[in-house]
């Protein structure tokens, strides 16, 4: 071949690829709008697809009694036999034809004026076709019956056959991308974009750094532009409430301050195996030394929150990094209106710690270390078991001076439960029994409700779900609703500290939940459960039976949860695991 005729070929060559990428879409973020307010991207739907369509997750749902109970449903099976219909038509079963329509990728957004913009990019763009063939026959089919068949109509735009199917909806395939919007200015917006007029979503300085911030390879990301919520009264409301409450301040401190001066929120999920892993990062930043946020800040390199404390039968657990003496000192700067909750906090603590200063003499012993502890009860038959069954719950809390300010706080709980005492007897109630039994090493006290004089002890009172306890093994100190529950944390205490257990650094909030024995208390007060609803909503008891059973079975797809909250290369960092519990092949 000459040489001119090897020029020309790769001329020829060159403009052809030339023209292939100018025909390609571009990336669905660039034909968002700009003033796009939140915006999630599914860059990679089969790995959602085959977690949640998977045949593990479809045998934990079809094995199900519900699931059962709704084969005879009418309306059930008529969304079956539309299933069917589609499958039968487009020549394909349902998850193989799911796949091949977003394969390409989803994305939603939410923009002003209540528009809702979603671009679907297929792999098989003639099924993509066939299917909007098949939605308009029933489209048209429903405005006749309806006396409205204008309502199905199309129009073009751009060269590009736009349609709707009645109200505002607007939609448009071009090649192998879908294009929808609730509102027909939302679809031509999206169209001008992608045609490449005008800068969109992706061009702006937020998006960019929020998606630089999170793990490109997640399967779904997302972006919130932060600045218009705050402005909402609600979450206005919502993000100052801590401002006001003292306990929320401290429970919650860091996640509505970094809100609240945040441009940004970037999401990222993935999927592992059979766990979802979510991680959102904004770039708010703390307030300074005078904020809620410094005394949940770690002050050294190693510091954080502590593992939580692993018990028979745990629901869950929260484990946070709180330096309670440092807050309590600055409660005058955090929160100048003293609020009724404080006041009769500091009056109680003043009676049960005889005058001791709550801040240099009780809450400066208590280290920055708070575990928070739920669990399933065991009843003791000798006893008796209550008609509802509340679970138990402890703190646990490590002191510096255990040995000195043990006998502190042992005064200090029993003059509370003497308050108790005195408080019921003024109303001819029955009072609290103090015993001290001992469980290994450590002395329990324990505060119980007696049974002798009861005839039924198969339904007892809800009171009986308490027997406060207090324990103090080694350094720690527990405040339990229940003594079983205090001697699994002795035992629990005792094998962390022989493991020297060590904290986790940049975090300061870790909630652990275990769905299995959550569906477990569910499914003990079911009948409390429905009779409640019942009463409340005013459903009858098919519908609340239905609703309870199906908020259990969903329970119980959740096989833990994990939330942690900290910092993550200066930025906020809430991060969630969710590990299913799907049956095994």
């Amino acid at each position: 071949m000459s040489l001119q005729r090897r020029l020309l070929l790769g001329f020829l060559l060159s403009v052809v690829a030339a023209a292939g990428a100018g025909a390609q879409a571009p990336p669905p973020a660039q034909c968002v709008p700009p003033d796009a307010l939140i915006c999630l991207q599914v860059s990679r739907p089969q790995a959602l697809l085959d977690l949640l369509t998977g045949p593990e997750m479809t045998r934990a749902i079809t094995s199900r009694p519900l699931y059962q109970q709704q084969l005879s449903n009418p309306k059930f099976s008529e969304f079956v036999n539309v299933i069917k219909y589609l499958e039968a038509t487009l020549g394909t079963d349902w998850r193989t034809g799911l796949a091949k329509l977003t394969g390409g990728g989803v994305t939603i957004a939410l923009c002003p004026e209540n528009t809702v913009v979603a671009i679907v990019d297929a792999q098989d763009e003639h099924m993509l076709g066939r299917l909007h063939e098949i939605f308009l026959g029933f489209a048209r089919g429903e405005a006749e019956k309806q006396g409205h068949p204008e309502r199905v109509a199309s129009r073009e735009h751009r060269g590009i056959t736009t349609w709707t199917f009645g109200g505002e909806e607007a939609h448009a395939i071009v090649g192998k991308r879908l294009v929808l919007a609730s509102r027909r200015e939302g679809l031509e917006t999206v169209l001008g974009l992608q045609a490449r007029e005008g800068k969109g979503l992706a061009d702006t300085p937020a998006f960019q750094a929020a998606m630089r911030a999170n793990d490109s390879k997640a399967a779904v990301t997302g972006f919130v532009n932060v600045k218009p919520f705050l402005g909402l009264p609600k979450i206005a409301r919502l993000l100052d409430g801590p401002r006001k409450n003292p306990l929320a301040s401290l429970v919650f401190a860091g996640i509505a301050e970094s809100l609240r001066s945040s441009n940004w929120l970037s999401l990222g999920l993935d999927v592992r195996d059979k766990m979802l892993v979510v991680q959102a990062l904004t770039d708010g930043k703390a307030a300074g030394a005078g904020s809620p946020t410094a005394f949940a800040q770690p002050q050294k390199a190693g510091d954080g929150a502590w593992p939580n404390v692993a018990v028979p039968r745990r629901i869950a657990a929260l484990s946070l990094y709180r330096d309670l003496h440092g807050f309590y000192a600055a409660k005058d700067t955090l929160f100048p209106e003293r609020t009724s909750g404080l006041i009769f906090f500091e009056n109680m603590m003043g009676i049960f710690f005889t005058g001791r200063d709550l801040t240099s003499e009780v809450l400066a012993e208590a280290e920055p270390e708070i575990r928070i502890v739920v669990a399933e009860q065991e009843y003791d038959p000798a006893v008796g078991t209550p008609q509802v069954k509340i679970p138990a719950f402890a703190v646990i809390l490590r002191l510096s001076h255990p040995e000195q300010f043990g006998k502190v706080v042992e005064e200090a709980w029993q003059k509370a439960v003497g308050l108790v005492n005195f408080t019921r007897g003024q109303q001819a109630l029955p009072g609290l029994i103090i015993d001290r039994p001992v469980h290994g090493p450590t002395t329990v006290t324990v505060a119980a409700f007696s049974t002798v004089d009861v005839a039924d002890k198969t339904r007892l009172d809800q009171r009986f779900n308490y027997r406060p306890t207090l324990a103090m093994p080694g350094q720690y100190l527990i405040l339990s609703s229940t003594d079983g529950l205090a001697r699994d944390l002795i035992d629990a205490t005792t094998r962390q500290s022989v493991q020297a257990t060590t904290p986790m650094v940049q975090t300061h909030s870790v909630l652990e939940i275990d769905g299995v024995q959550a569906a477990s208390i569910l499914r003990t007060n079911r009948e409390a459960l429905v009779q409640g609803d019942m009463v409340k909503k005013g459903r009858s008891r098919v519908e609340a039976e239905t609703g309870i059973d199906l908020f259990i079975t969903v329970v119980k797809l959740v096989d833990r949860v994990k939330l942690s909250l900290g910092t993550h290369d200066d930025l906020t960092q809430i991060r969630l695991e969710a590990a299913l519990n799907l049956p095994k092949p």
